[in-house]
């Protein structure tokens, strides 16, 4: 059946960030109709602390889609108004609000999240940025029929992708971004057809929660291992970003490797071993960390080779600032 030939849904979609702005695209774009789109409130952004529209805000209002920014989902009136769009499902992704029991059951088939991660591994906030951090060898996408519980839902579809070697969060944001569209869109398509969807349980026993970021977990204490080390560069770009001492300034480091060499120094953790146009080389509690791109307080991200041309690294060590 082509998708033309599917009945259309009415959707009311429920996001704020990027990610979530990729699938309403998609959303768009598809036979189905969004008949509201729900999103947070503007919030102060950039230097000048500006009321800036979310990213699915701006993208709902550039195809007149309705956009409702209630601060609560628990008043009985905006529950009454998001009745009144008679939605046969509710999609959400990364909406950031808690949706009360009454609104799950208004939609005719419920309500469905875009979640970050396979199921039950790393509910909760920053399931892409913690998937990296703890070393898994692959993420993916889940399409989970919502309940009163943070992430508890049944599954519904789970799409896999493995994570490479020096993946940032931001790169494996994107894709896991696109994943997602592409999922919602052909469960909707079933739904449309099946009226009604077939969903698993997730077992408890292996749920893991995947905490919200705080800026202290980006400094770089050199005593632990090279190879976490890369990983935490990776798990905070594009934020909090990893950051490290060097005399009395800040670093930020947005790119890094752990890399074998063939007779491990015996220096203090953060020594700069050698540096040249392609990293700059960083003894570590256990083995050796490259530093392929940094930044000054200031200014821009610079590549190992660029950083050195302005910065000398001579007998330089690098701490936890």
């Amino acid at each position: 059946m082509t998708e033309a030939a599917y009945p259309a849904l009415r959707i009311i979609f429920a996001g704020t960030p990027e990610f979530a702005a990729t699938a309403l695209q998609a959303l768009l774009g598809s036979r189905h109709q969004v008949v509201a789109v729900y999103t947070q409130p503007d919030r102060p952004a950039g230097r000048g602390r500006k009321l800036t529209p979310s990213a699915v805000k701006r993208v709902a209002e550039a195809a007149l889609i309705p956009v409702l920014q209630p601060q609560t989902l628990k008043d009985s009136q905006v529950q009454q108004q998001l009745a009144a769009f008679q939605a046969d499902v509710m999609v959400v992704a990364a909406y950031g609000l808690i949706l009360p029991a009454a609104v799950l059951l208004m939609p005719r088939y419920g309500c469905l999240n875009i979640h970050a991660s396979l199921l039950p591994r790393w509910r909760g906030a920053a399931p892409i940025q913690r998937a990296i951090l703890a070393g898994d060898a692959e993420s993916g996408i889940t399409i989970m029929q919502m309940d009163v519980g943070l992430d508890t839902g049944a599954m519904i579809r789970l799409s896999a992708t493995p994570i490479t070697a020096g993946e940032s969060a931001a790169q494996l944001h994107d894709r896991l971004a696109q994943i997602g569209a592409e999922e919602i869109v052909a469960v909707l398509n079933e739904l449309a057809v099946t009226h009604g969807l077939t969903a698993t349980a997730q077992d408890e026993a292996a749920a893991c929660y995947a905490q919200k970021l705080v800026k202290q977990e980006a400094t770089i204490h050199w005593q632990q291992q090279s190879s976490y080390l890369a990983r935490q560069v990776a798990a905070f770009n594009p934020w909090p970003v990893a950051q490290t001492g060097l005399g009395e300034k800040v670093v930020r480091v947005w790119q890094a490797e752990a890399v074998a060499h063939a007779i491990t120094p015996s220096l203090p953790p953060g020594t700069v071993i050698f540096a040249d146009r392609h990293a700059i080389h960083v003894a570590c509690g256990e083995g050796v960390l490259a530093l392929k791109q940094l930044q000054l307080p200031g200014g821009k991200p610079l590549s190992a080779g660029e950083f050195l041309n302005a910065h000398s690294l001579d007998g330089a060590q690098f701490v936890t600032p």
